[in-house]
């Protein structure tokens, strides 16, 4: 993966990278989501990223706040991280990422799941995001 000019957050996107596979190479899927959720922030944090756990962020229809998403975790105010540690991503799961980074004003996102077999890792910038729909 290369991580040259044109890469939107190239510094943040390989430490989340790095800090993904690290977490994978000490407990792989074998541990529920919460467990992987939290080792995930440590390796972060132990990298010099500001992660916010659990952010909450509010959905406006017309100006008017109409509810609120819940995301896994906004890197450096500018990435949000879904997290899944199941034995596929679902294409629903890949619709409600969609959703994430339509309704946010984030540039870029990763859904992440920390699977049975392998890590898989999804990595999309808002602008694919907000003009087509899932694939």
């Amino acid at each position: 993966m290369s991580y040259g000019d044109n890469y939107l957050y190239p510094r943040e996107s390989k430490i989340i990278y790095d800090a993904c596979h690290e977490v994978w190479k000490e407990f792989g899927g074998a541990f529920k989501e919460s467990v992987i959720d939290r080792a995930l922030s440590i390796s972060l944090k132990e990298k010099g990223l500001i992660v916010e756990d659990q952010k909450r962020i509010d959905l406006f229809f017309k100006n008017i706040k109409v509810g609120v998403c819940v995301i896994d975790k906004v890197v450096e105010d500018k990435i949000i991280i879904e997290l899944k540690s199941k034995s596929f991503i679902t294409q629903e799961d890949v619709a409600q990422f969609w959703r994430y980074l339509k309704a946010t004003d984030y540039k870029l996102g990763f859904l992440i799941n920390f699977g049975p077999k392998n890590l898989e890792i999804i990595r999309r910038i808002y602008d694919t995001a907000r003009y087509s729909g899932p694939a």
